[in-house]
């Protein structure tokens, strides 16, 4: 099986896909991880220096070599599922789990290091984050909620959410 973790930044999907990778015996890949080991820059010098653009096909091909593998659940980038066809080739190799949350939620889960990081986010106070990523996630929306399985993250522990989701997975298999 094919696990794909979609959601928004910072809305906990490496976390949560390490915690299920462990406890299903499957290997764990973060396509951002990996689109910088292939290109040896963080995803922010890489959008800095060559363009949202030359990332967003990197991070394509990253997916691409998921098909590959048959155990393994995969944290994607925010934006992934949004560019380009990459919500309908996530559907053709496996089953899509949308982890939901609050813009407040994310901002509350969100360390220094993780604003920092993400180049959407440099430089907004609480304020001007909150106004970004209400309107940012609203557009993403449409897409995300195309996943086979959507999860309202924001009151739930993360073995709350990893127990809902292997009942769901089930589910599908019925």
């Amino acid at each position: 099986m094919r696990l794909y973790l979609i959601g928004y930044m910072g809305c906990g999907k490496s976390t949560i896909g390490r915690k299920i990778a462990r406890y299903a015996y499957m290997r764990f890949v973060d396509t951002d991880s990996k689109v910088e080991q292939r290109e040896g820059a963080t995803v922010a010098d890489i959008i800095t220096n060559q363009g949202e653009e030359y990332f967003r096909t990197v991070e394509q091909a990253v997916l691409a070599d998921t098909a590959a593998d048959d155990d393994i659940v995969v944290s994607t980038g925010g934006g992934l599922p949004v560019w380009g066809d990459n919500m309908a080739r996530i559907a053709q190799l496996g089953v899509s789990v949308y982890l939901r949350r609050s813009p407040k939620n994310i901002i509350s889960r969100l360390s220094p290091y993780g604003r920092q990081k993400r180049p959407k986010f440099r430089g907004l106070n609480d304020e001007q984050l909150l106004a970004f990523m209400t309107t940012h996630m609203a557009e993403r929306e449409p897409i995300y909620s195309q996943a086979d399985i959507v999860i309202d993250c924001d009151t739930m522990s993360d073995n709350e959410i990893i127990e809902l989701i292997n009942r769901e997975i089930k589910n599908l298999k019925r």
